[in-house]
């Protein structure tokens, strides 16, 4: 890398060294808190000590201790350098002069995995369009989620919502710095997919003025675990580490790699229906009374986000993600299917909910009830709230995936290479898709994204009018391989299946 590509800028903590590449500039590993280790694991982030000197922001920072899975090699961050010491952002911009809109994104992973260093969430292709890109680490796991608090004799902190913390301490950071990088602080916008989107429905819960709009893709806001639950799924942690309650405190000195490996166990157990009911998502953030006070659907049904625009929506096939890949699932036979509705819809609403998801085989049948289950009714429920006190605007992602001869469908994780542009990088195409098609569904998404980001409209050339969702028109922008187009209340039998059914069911 050759000096003149090099530039400076201060921030509050000091000065840092980026990069310029293709008109862009770069300034990665940025370290917003103190490293969490020793004495402070399991405690809440605090900020980063002031450097002296110039600090060189040219490469990431390591990512959260994680496993690799199939999914995170797919994404790309399986080879990166793993520490506990993980607690860096990173910030793409067109210059540091002027005041353009940020968009502050949180990867998903379902809070297991994941980085913002992923080549997926490249924010250069955004940055481009006017706006400056932030992406953030925060601890993920048995290390950022685990409500020891409740779970040892009182000699451990961590009160499972330690991940969020770190969201927010990174939210603290860009309004205290970002104008230095050409950001405008009263106008951010969070973004997130998956669990990011989850994390990103917490903030609505108490924005605390760090962001003024917010995008949720696939993932809404029916999470949080109560505090006994969270405390089952930290002593079922500390019981794979050879530990119980009364001797909690040696975690604090165990490597993090044998907690990693511990999360993993737990984590095989609960998908193999093994050891306690600790549910699917055992390691979403706990409603711990400090960083999240209730479930984040009830705030925002009480107004909490209040004023704050949000863009949310699902692709159209979400499930197979998670089931196309199992052979066992695709050969699901109807007896099963029917058994699993039962289970999950409850007692008395079976039947109804049967007539609703009547077409197709067994297998695409539960695939379009554990997406809507999972996703497209919370979503619908977050419009639903937030729409009584702000501006609100759905979306669905109807692009099918190639991959393993077209099977995926519109799956989870598959718009995200189309907000960020990276949809035909290197073997991400393969999942992905590209061509003139995946050309033009890109552009239109990025256009819209950076649109909303401005102003809070998500509205573009590129999709024409685009109302607000109401419960009377439920219009919703269809993103595809044709035009985008709004099509209004998609699926209606489906979502008004759920109607009845208690909203304890929904969600992860």
């Amino acid at each position: 890398m050759n000096s003149a590509s090099i530039h400076t800028l201060e921030t509050r903590a000091g000065r840092l060294a980026g990069f310029e590449k293709e008109g862009i500039l770069r300034f990665c590993g940025i370290p917003y808190a103190k490293p969490p280790v020793g004495p402070l694991r399991w405690r809440m982030a605090e900020p980063a000590e002031p450097w002296a000197g110039v600090r060189e922001a040219l490469r990431f920072g390591p990512i959260a201790p994680q496993a690799p899975s199939a999914l995170e090699t797919l994404m790309g961050a399986a080879s990166a350098a793993q520490s506990e010491d993980c607690l860096y952002l990173n910030v793409w911009t067109a210059s540091c002069e002027g005041k353009r809109p940020v968009m502050v994104w949180l990867h998903g992973g379902a809070f297991i995995f994941g980085a913002g260093s992923q080549g997926l969430y490249n924010g250069k292709r955004l940055a481009a369009r006017g706006v400056v890109v932030v992406t953030v680490n925060y601890r993920l796991g048995a290390l950022g989620f685990l409500n020891l608090r409740d779970a040892g004799d009182g000699a451990l902190p961590g009160t499972g919502a330690e991940g969020l913390a770190d969201q927010l301490l990174a939210l603290e950071w860009v309004k205290a710095n970002i104008a230095q990088f050409g950001g405008d602080p009263d106008n951010v916008t969070l973004f997130g997919e998956s669990a990011g989107a989850m994390s990103t429905a917490a903030h609505l819960s108490n924005p605390r003025g760090l962001f003024h709009k917010a995008i949720a893709q696939s993932g809404a806001a029916h999470i949080g675990l109560d505090r006994e639950r969270s405390a089952r799924v930290a002593q079922a942690l500390l019981k794979k580490l050879g530990l119980s309650g009364t001797d909690a405190a040696h975690a604090l000195a165990a490597p993090y790699a044998k907690i990693v490996n511990a999360q993993t166990a737990l984590l095989a157990d609960t998908r193999l229906g093994r050891g306690e009911k600790l549910g699917q998502l055992p390691f979403q953030p706990t409603i711990d009374g400090e960083v999240l006070s209730v479930k984040p659907i009830e705030a925002v049904r009480a107004g909490a986000a209040r004023g704050i625009p949000l863009l949310t929506g699902t692709t159209r096939e979400e499930w197979k993600l998670f089931s196309a890949a199992n052979p066992a699932t695709r050969i699901m036979r109807m007896r099963s299917f029917e058994a699993r509705i039962g289970k999950l819809a409850g007692p008395g609403y079976a039947e109804a909910m049967l007539e609703a998801y009547g077409e197709g085989s067994a297998f695409e049948r539960f695939a379009a009830m554990m997406t809507d289950k999972v996703f497209a009714v919370p979503a619908i429920r977050l419009l639903e709230a937030q729409g009584a006190c702000a501006p609100v605007f759905a979306y669905r992602f109807d692009w099918a995936s190639k991959l393993l001869g077209g099977i995926m469908g519109s799956c989870h994780a598959l718009d995200i290479g189309f907000v960020f542009g990276s949809y035909d990088v290197k073997l991400a195409s393969a999942f992905f898709g590209k061509g003139p098609k995946a050309d033009a569904l890109s552009e239109a998404m990025q256009k819209s994204w950076v649109a909303f980001a401005a102003s809070g409209d998500p509205a573009t050339d590129s999709t024409g009018d685009w109302p607000g969702y109401d419960v009377d028109s439920r219009a919703t922008m269809m993103f595809g391989d044709g035009a985008p187009h709004v099509a209004r209340d998609p699926n209606p039998a489906r979502r008004q299946a759920w109607n009845p059914i208690p909203e304890r069911r929904l969600g992860p």
